[in-house]
């Protein structure tokens, strides 16, 4: 058996969380044994034990996918996008929601089967009526990569000129209403000796006004760093005093999974999407309000709540890419992809297995 991952439009999304996915599936599938292959194989045998994975809802993906059958190969499409965390999120994204609702239908369609990273998500997807069967899979996190680092943190409060016992809060995201960044706008507005750090960004042809007037009427402890690369990121994760999430609407939020991992104290919203794998109190700390926000993250910062750090990266340890890989080769299984693709220990394991509940 061989994998291909679709990188078609891979350039578009990099940047992005289904970008991150794209690169975490190749990673996740080396460690299970998979052999994965550049380009759709030709018509015959060798398509016929081929996998191919579709991560974007560009046309290209679509087009791909109309290959990818017609030669043989069977089609696992992610879905990673969602009618709902369309909304809120570019100039115009709520007038178009709806029709990219039909769109993800029929992208989602073209697949065998089709993961997505959460549970909330799949009763989305449920409710679409797509007609496959749809898998629930993290998309995981680099645990070798992202952890915590004393080397880091230094570099990232150096460079942001951060003094002895200054305090400093981040958060990642697009430029967008979704991921909350009025409210992170305001909380820095409420606590001005706390150093407030964004990092991401967004075209500014896409900013809706309601992004463009917060931005411009942040606060001089407010920075807007941009996009920065892995190192960077993982840095401001060792060294930032917090990591604060605000988005109104995830189908999983990767940025989560690595924040936990570096073990950085974490405060999200309290939203459907995390109910069945992150608790308040024992993992990360949740808030509903602005003031909640307020509150919590105040008492976060003086040390007056008991560190969750090791039930922060306990839950990203338990997404690991290992884990990624095996749980594909779980999918595979139960899905009866070329007898549970034989020509990877991983997978002969969970062919076992499922075999084992069917019975």
């Amino acid at each position: 058996m061989s994998v291909c991952i679709y990188h078609g439009g891979y350039d578009t999304v990099r940047k992005s969380g289904v970008g991150k996915a794209l690169e975490h599936q190749t990673a996740a599938l080396k460690s299970a044994g998979l052999p994965l292959v550049d380009q759709l194989p030709p018509a015959g045998p060798e398509a016929r034990e081929c996998v191919v994975h579709l991560n974007t809802v560009l046309p290209s993906a679509l087009l791909a996918a109309a290959r990818a059958h017609a030669r043989g190969c069977k089609v696992v499409y992610y879905g990673h996008s969602t009618m709902e965390d369309f909304r809120n999120s570019f100039l115009g994204s709520n007038l178009l929601a709806p029709l990219f609702k039909r769109w993800l239908i029929l992208c989602y369609r073209q697949g065998d089967v089709v993961i997505t990273p959460s549970v909330y998500s799949r009763r989305i997807l449920m409710g679409y009526k797509i007609g496959r069967p749809i898998y629930t899979l993290s998309n995981g996190i680099d645990t070798d990569f992202f952890k915590p680092d004393a080397g880091r943190a230094a570099r990232f409060r150096t460079r942001y000129s951060l003094g002895e016992g200054q305090k400093c809060v981040m958060s990642v995201g697009h430029w967008m209403v979704r991921k909350g960044l009025p409210d992170f706008v305001e909380l820095a507005r409420r606590m001005p000796q706390v150093r407030f750090i964004w990092f991401g960004q967004t075209d500014d042809a896409l900013l809706t006004d309601e992004i463009r007037q917060a931005m411009e009427a942040a606060p001089g402890n407010v920075l807007f760093a941009g996009y920065v690369n892995a190192e960077e990121l993982c840095d401001a994760y060792c060294g930032a005093d917090a990591f604060v999430f605000l988005s109104h609407e995830e189908t999983e939020g990767i940025v989560v999974l690595e924040a936990l991992a570096c073990g950085i104290p974490t405060l999200l919203r309290d939203i459907p999407v995390y109910d069945n794998w992150l608790q308040d109190g024992r993992s990360v700390y949740k808030a509903a309000t602005l003031d909640q926000f307020e509150s919590r993250l105040k008492d976060m910062l003086a040390g007056h709540l008991p560190s969750l750090k090791d039930g922060g990266m306990a839950v990203a340890e338990a997404r690991s890419l290992r884990q990624i890989g095996q749980g594909l080769c779980r999918i595979y299984a139960s899905s009866g992809f070329l007898e549970a693709a034989k020509t990877s220990p991983e997978a002969a394991r969970a062919e076992a297995a499922a075999k084992k509940r069917r019975a």
